[in-house]
């Protein structure tokens, strides 16, 4: 029986610049309504991104088998020559030739404050993608991507029989109570962070209660303070693991989604599947970026059970 996740999703680039100023100190309150300012930014990164790669790598670490379905611009050869090295099939992802790959260039001030710019190219595509064209999958998981595309790949699923797991993050706003409601009914699993969730709530009109009941797992994040799963009229309290040190939060919830996706793809019970999730977002949050850690499955097991005094 086949293993494979299908992660539908962004591929994105992150431009980092770091301002070596404060931005309070030069934009002038009463004159927003006319800015026109330069930031001399003398650093200056690349990050590989997006959602579903950066689910992709947490689970091709952890042993799975991701099955990226994306689409990327003219400009993202170099990215797909770093999937191949890393092992991850590049087979569903569809270039879009007359695109940028999607890019958030991110400049942030010595108080840590940002000012983001975010493109999204070849992403406003990904419509074009179709989930019956990747073969046999064992589940799926929607994570945030083009409106268009996040609508139809949950269709997709849900007319094949694929079981998926609805992850709305950034994208949550684009859709109304009734298409949340549409999403929650199509999907098997709906995993948000707090504040999203409340946003879901609000706006379906739904209680977590009645949310929970149309589904076989909701899984709600809340930072440090852990996570939680309701599933089978229960519910799991799953709690935070202590991080090494504190980096990046920057690809945290996309590992912890790699972990439950391994976790259903293997039968895990909730609560290990929960902390597997919970152990892989601290280990990334060490990290700067989404895809610089790095673990074996052998040291992956060792540190769950130095966490939680068994082996998943």
């Amino acid at each position: 029986m086949t293993k494979t996740s299908l992660i539908c999703g962004s591929l994105a680039f992150d431009k980092i610049m770091q301002y070596h100023g404060r931005f309070g100190e030069t934009l002038l309150a009463d004159q927003l309504h006319r800015v026109n300012v330069s930031f001399l930014v003398p650093t200056l990164r690349t990050e590989y991104g997006g959602c579903s790669a950066n689910i992709a790598y947490n689970l091709k670490l952890l042993g799975g088998d991701p099955l990226i379905m994306a689409t990327i611009g003219q400009d993202g050869g170099e990215y797909l020559q770093r999937f191949d090295k890393l092992g991850i099939s590049t087979r569903a992802i569809r270039t879009i030739g007359h695109a940028y790959t999607a890019q958030c260039f991110v400049t942030a001030d010595l108080d840590n404050n940002q000012i983001n710019a975010f493109h999204p190219g070849a992403m406003q595509f990904a419509h074009e993608n179709n989930v019956a064209d990747c073969g046999p999958l064992a589940v799926a998981i929607i994570a945030p991507d083009g409106r268009e595309g996040m609508l139809k790949h949950a269709r997709d699923c849900a007319a094949l029989g694929v079981p998926f797991m609805f992850d709305p993050g950034q994208q949550l706003p684009m859709f109304s109570g009734d298409e949340l409601i549409t999403f929650i009914d199509q999907a098997t699993y709906l995993a948000a962070n707090d504040y999203e969730f409340e946003m879901v709530m609000d706006r379906t009109g739904l209680t977590l209660g009645d949310i929970a009941k149309r589904l076989d797992a909701l899984i709600i994040t809340r930072g440090d303070k852990g996570s939680e799963i309701h599933a089978g009229g229960e519910r799991h309290d799953i709690p935070p693991v202590t991080a090494e040190k504190v980096v990046d939060p920057t690809g945290c919830g996309d590992a912890y989604r790699a972990g439950l996706l391994y976790g259903i793809t293997n039968g895990f019970d909730w609560p290990t599947t929960g902390r597997l999730a919970s152990l892989l977002g601290s280990i990334k949050i060490a990290h700067q970026g989404g895809q610089n850690h790095s673990f074996s499955a052998e040291e992956i097991a060792t540190k769950f059970e130095q966490a939680f005094g068994y082996r998943f």
